[in-house]
């Protein structure tokens, strides 16, 4: 953890003065070894960056006096389309892109995701919110990325992903027929990434037609795990 991400509920005397308890607590008390006197970096979901000294400690709590007055770092100008992975995937993959900045992640049915996928307790608002803030913890930010659940392929293709991507570059990840991802872009990207296997040509085909070029990293196909990281590090290097 490094950062102590304080939500709105934490305050407890206006802006200034906050109060830790649960696995925060517990990871500060574990990992930073932290004790009164100390100063930690923390910062106020969707809010500013700053710093906490520690006031006082016990068993159940600890009171820090707290300052914000840095801006968290600025977002990816990237939309993140992704082909709803397997559950023992997402975790890893909510983390790894909001790490990385993302701030929009869509999750998408396509052919080759398992109908089971959607009923995995891992797309409950409480485990999105806990990866996102696991995700924000270890990249020192604050912004809470948005993520959208959308079941239907072909709906939101022809129906919502044109608004969507407007005034981006549209790139769609596809082992196959695609051209190389370009390295360093200089505006925002919507970004499309399939399941394991990549998306079946129908899907591609409606890709198209919405203003997607499909691209590649390659003649070695990745996991989506692997593939993502790639990817955005490839179109923006110093993210």
């Amino acid at each position: 953890m490094n950062l102590i991400l304080l939500f709105d509920d934490d305050f407890t005397q206006g802006q200034t003065t906050a109060r830790l308890t649960g696995r925060r607590l517990r990871h500060v008390k574990e990992v930073h070894r932290a004790k009164v006197g100390d100063t930690l970096t923390v910062g106020r979901l969707d809010g500013n960056l700053g710093t906490g000294e520690v006031l006082s400690m016990d068993k159940d709590a600890m009171e820090l006096a707290v300052s914000l007055d840095a801006p968290p770092p600025p977002p990816l100008p990237l939309t993140l389309i992704l082909a709803l992975p397997r559950p023992k995937v997402l975790n890893r993959v909510i983390i790894a892109a909001t790490s990385m900045g993302v701030k929009r992640l869509v999750l998408l049915n396509a052919v080759r995701v398992e109908k089971s996928f959607w009923q995995s307790p891992r797309l409950s608002e409480e485990n999105l919110l806990s990866q996102r803030v696991l995700g924000l913890e270890q990249a020192k930010d604050t912004r809470l990325p948005e993520i959208l659940l959308k079941n239907r392929f072909k709906p939101f293709v022809e129906d919502e992903l044109p608004a969507m991507a407007v005034g981006t570059e549209k790139l769609a990840a596809h082992p196959y027929d695609a051209v190389p991802c370009p390295v360093r872009v200089d505006g925002p990207v919507t970004l499309a990434v399939g399941p394991e296997g990549g998306f079946i040509p129908y899907e591609m085909d409606k890709l198209k037609e919405a203003g997607f070029q499909a691209v590649s990293m390659g003649e070695r196909i990745l996991r989506v795990e692997s593939a993502i990281p790639a990817l955005l590090s490839r179109l923006y290097p110093t993210f």
